[in-house]
């Protein structure tokens, strides 16, 4: 089979992949190799990037690029033993190519030695002429021990050196806002933004962070200027419809919305603030739409499907509201907010067994909100499940042991089932912490109240 030998990247790769099909081999130069194995890690195929360092190595056995690259597979493939022992080997050979270093130092962070790594990746630096990079892993590795203030500083010389990383602009600001260095990250950014006045990126990062920072207005601006470095910007046009509406310009929000679904492909989010918007204006059956192309576009956002139930339930059509919070759990099915949803419901419509059945479900999805142990215990009460509803009230008290409302609830049922040196041993503690909330004891549980131990008990 002939080729015509050319050092032209995509000719390359056309050459390699006509090479495989026709079962045929042909030769490369190793520069052509190289140009083959990047195109295709770049595209993430790595069988084929695997064949090209197999076929490469063969063909040029002293190249140490494609070695490094054979390594690299090495290091993919979590087979860190070979991959230092060709790194070694290349270590001998040229102990000054930062590239081994850089290879080694990732197979110590893939194997959580981070201090190690970055040990290495210092040494590289000294090597490489790729500088910007090695402190962009630099700062990774910090990332990875949580040492966000030397990451952040490594993020920032990576972009000193190359102002299009828009990766490490990003990490920098995450570092500001886990350390909650707000107004430092905005000085940063405007340092940044004065060095690039038409960055989208930056403009729309100083916008987050005004927006943390409550000045609404100075946020507008940003988002603003951002549009205006890019007018196709949909994250900018999404942030300025959040901003607009705390500002309560709930028409202007809208509008931005908007635009975002001409932009780019609906998002559930889009849809939702929509939705909100159109409720704060009281344009209810428009929320509503929104609303529910929201749990269209995402089936799984908690918050599109609670906006409808909200909806319904406002206009106590609890037949309606009850349908859409059954197709919430049938979607998801662990979703605790919505069994909570669910019971309350259930209660509104008098359906007693399934309400109990809500709060159930809630507590074991993790809802240990005061309200959810009271609700279920005072519908296991109705439904005369006495022991459950002591089990339900002890499990309360372990998470508000303070909480009068539980300890009258669990005087009560004691009381209840006929066990009075415990019913009295809780009322009195009861009565201690608060004893205007003796009306939980009178009202839930009568009879109890009126026995002759509890009103002695109440009169002393």
């Amino acid at each position: 089979m002939q080729f015509d030998l050319n050092n032209d990247g995509e000719l390359s790769i056309q050459k390699f992949e006509l090479m495989l099909k026709s079962n045929e081999v042909g030769f490369f130069d190793s520069d052509e190799f190289d140009q083959i194995i990047e195109h295709y890690l770049d595209e993430g195929k790595i069988a084929l990037a695997r064949k090209a360092i197999g076929l490469g190595i063969s063909q040029h056995p002293t190249s140490v690029n494609l070695k490094l690259y054979r390594a690299e597979m090495f290091i993919f493939d979590n087979q860190f033993d070979e991959a230092e022992n060709v790194l070694n080997e290349l270590f001998e050979i040229e102990p000054n190519n930062a590239e081994i270093y850089i290879q080694k130092a990732n197979i110590f962070s893939k194997t959580d030695r981070h201090s190690k790594s970055i040990e290495l990746l210092k040494k590289a630096l000294d090597l490489t002429h790729d500088q910007a990079d090695v402190y962009n892993l630099i700062g990774m590795e910090f990332l990875f021990i949580e040492d966000y203030s030397n990451a952040k500083v490594n993020f920032m010389k990576c972009l000193e050196l190359d102002d299009s990383d828009y990766s490490a602009l990003y990490n920098i600001i995450y570092c500001f806002d886990f350390l909650n260095e707000h107004e430092r990250a905005v000085d940063y950014l405007n340092l940044f933004l004065d060095r690039n006045p038409y960055s989208e990126v930056a403009w729309h990062q100083v916008g987050k962070q005004y927006f943390d920072l409550k000045m609404y207005e100075k946020s507008l601006a940003a988002f603003e200027f951002a549009i205006i470095s890019d007018d196709h910007f949909v994250g900018a046009y999404l942030e300025k419809g959040k901003v607009l509406e705390k500002l309560g310009r709930y028409n202007e929000a809208i509008e931005n919305y908007q635009i975002t679904l001409k932009l780019d492909d609906p998002t559930s989010f889009a849809y939702l603030r929509l939705g909100k918007c159109f409720e704060k204006l009281g344009l209810d059956e428009n929320a509503v739409k929104y609303f529910k192309q929201c749990v269209k576009e995402d089936p799984l956002l908690d918050k599109g499907w609670l906006s409808i139930v909200n909806y319904y339930t406002k206009r106590l059509d609890f037949q309606n509201a009850l349908s859409y919070i059954e197709k919430a759990t049938e979607i998801d099915a662990d979703n605790a907010l919505y069994w909570k949803k669910y019971a309350s419901i259930n209660k509104r419509l008098n359906f007693i067994e399934e309400a109990e059945y809500g709060y159930r479900r809630a507590i074991e999805l993790g809802n240990y909100e005061l309200s959810t142990w009271i609700n279920r215990c005072d519908i296991l009460i109705q439904l005369g499940e006495i022991e459950p509803a002591i089990l339900n009230v002890e499990n309360g008290l372990e998470f508000y042991p303070q909480e009068v409302e539980l300890e009258y609830r669990l005087a009560g049922l004691h009381l209840k089932r006929g066990e009075l040196i415990k019913g009295k041993f809780h009322l009195q503690n009861a009565l201690k912490r608060d004893s205007e909330y003796i009306i939980i004891l009178e009202e839930i549980f009568p009879a109890e109240y009126r026995l002759k131990d509890v009103q002695d008990l109440l009169k002393r």
